[in-house]
């Protein structure tokens, strides 16, 4: 996150003010809320998504319709507040839901949400002698931007890795940058934190590179509670599910200390939408959630329904009284397998519950009626005991989630493609394949 201006460190220091001072803030706060959406308002009257927009109200704001992801994604030039070349830095979402969608960052966007994610996690990271190894692949989206961001607004000392940038920054360069830096921290994608786990392990390296990491930062794409588990194990470190949130929305929520994601409602302004329509977001509701980020500047979105199916609790051991957020995922998510619709958190609920497999491929024939497991087995397991943890397999996806594969293998190797995006890599692009049933594995 650079700072290259006298009017650019002034704006990091309002952020940081309200971040900290509004970090208790609650939907009812109307003069924190009126004052920041009006702000808001005045710039979404500049794009063309919004030019009919009357003078701000609450009242105005509350009758205003929400805007869906589908309307975004179809016209995301329209919702554009400045041109694309008029950003300090160009993004695009992967589309793992339909096209990639063009989203330039202003320097304030970047700031505004740089501040919001490090003052949610400084109680985690600064001040504990944390060096950070961000190792994610070498997607056009801001997330390592955000945690190199991050790490310098705490200081904290970092290096930047892209393992899948061939003949650049390969498993053997970073293993030889891990002797010498010898990280504390990873921010690191779920999928990529399981390959590079495989192939230390295969090397006899995982017990001395795991001495110095404390922290497992996941982010970037959908990670669940059994594989955060099973990660640790391996890692001897704790594993956080560490954020939550969009390329076109930016970060709306940050884990704590309990590994629970608390909404940042000192930069969003948060809603409900369920069949009675649209509410302010508090704990004990449920249904999908509407944002309003509220410090965006190349593009302001009003009402900005997630898609996201979320339920919000209170209470957190970690003290603080904002949210916490439990996303279930979009609807659409489901996948039809043998007549259910499976979820990736479901499906990854027992797959990676016996804290002994590296990833997993399902293949399908072309009408759903036929499905097979594919599980890529531990390096350092023992075979013999893979019957019997099949037998344990099929009776839990029999109990969750309703069907039994026709079969359950354990491989040596699956695609690299099945653990190497980020972002919210497509689960239903790299983690199905469609075949002939029967075809041998």
């Amino acid at each position: 996150m650079k700072i290259n201006s006298r009017s650019d460190l002034d704006f990091m220091e309002r952020i940081q003010q309200e971040v900290t001072a509004h970090r208790r803030v609650s939907p009812s706060d109307d003069a924190y809320y009126a004052s920041k959406l009006a702000q808001t308002w005045q710039r979404a009257r500049q794009t063309s998504a919004y030019t009919s927009l009357d003078t701000f109200s609450m009242r105005a704001f509350r009758d205003l319709p929400a805007t869906s992801k589908d309307d975004l994604k179809s016209r995301p030039l329209d919702f554009l507040r400045v041109p694309v070349d008029a950003g300090l830095k160009y993004y695009q979402t992967t589309g793992t839901t339909g096209t990639p969608t063009p989203t330039p960052r202003t320097a304030q966007d970047m700031i505004a949400n740089t501040v919001s994610v490090a003052e949610a996690w400084r109680g985690m990271l600064a001040d504990s002698g944390h060096r950070a190894l961000i190792l994610l692949p070498s997607d056009i989206v801001p997330v390592a931007d955000l945690m190199v961001g991050v790490c310098e607004f705490l200081g904290i000392p970092h290096v930047k890795a892209y393992p899948y940038t061939t003949g650049i920054s390969d498993w053997d360069r970073i293993v030889g940058l891990w002797e010498v830096f010898r990280p504390t921290v990873l921010f690191v994608a779920p999928g990529v934190l399981l390959e590079f786990s495989q192939v230390i392990k295969r090397r006899g390296l995982l017990d001395r590179l795991s001495e110095s990491v404390d922290l497992l930062m996941l982010l970037g794409e959908v990670s669940t509670p059994e594989l955060r588990t099973m990660a640790g194990h391996w890692w001897n470190a704790r594993a956080y599910d560490a954020s939550y949130g969009s390329t076109e929305s930016g970060t709306l929520s940050a884990c704590c200390a309990h590994d629970r994601l608390h909404l940042l409602r000192g930069a969003n302004y948060f809603e409900i939408a369920d069949e009675n329509g649209i509410t302010p977001a508090e704990a004990g509701r449920e249904g999908r959630l509407v944002v309003t980020p509220l410090n965006n500047d190349a593009r302001p979105l009003l009402r900005l329904d997630m898609g996201d199916e979320v339920s919000l609790t209170d209470g957190c051991r970690c003290g603080a009284d904002t949210p916490v957020v439990t996303v279930h995922g979009r609807g659409s998510d489901g996948t039809r397998i043998k007549g259910s619709r499976v979820r990736t958190r479901d499906l990854e609920g027992v797959v990676y519950a016996g804290r002994d497999v590296m990833g997993y491929l399902i293949e399908t024939d072309e009408r759903g009626t036929w499905a097979r497991l594919l599980l890529e087995r531990d390096p350092g397991t023992d075979r013999t005991a893979e019957s019997a943890k099949n037998d344990l397999i099929q009776r839990r996806t029999d109990e969750r989630l309703g069907f039994r594969w026709d079969e359950v293998r354990f491989v040596n190797r699956l695609p690299v493609t099945t653990k190497s995006g980020g972002s919210q890599k497509s689960w239903k692009r790299s983690n199905f394949r469609v075949v002939d049933e029967a075809v041998p594995a």
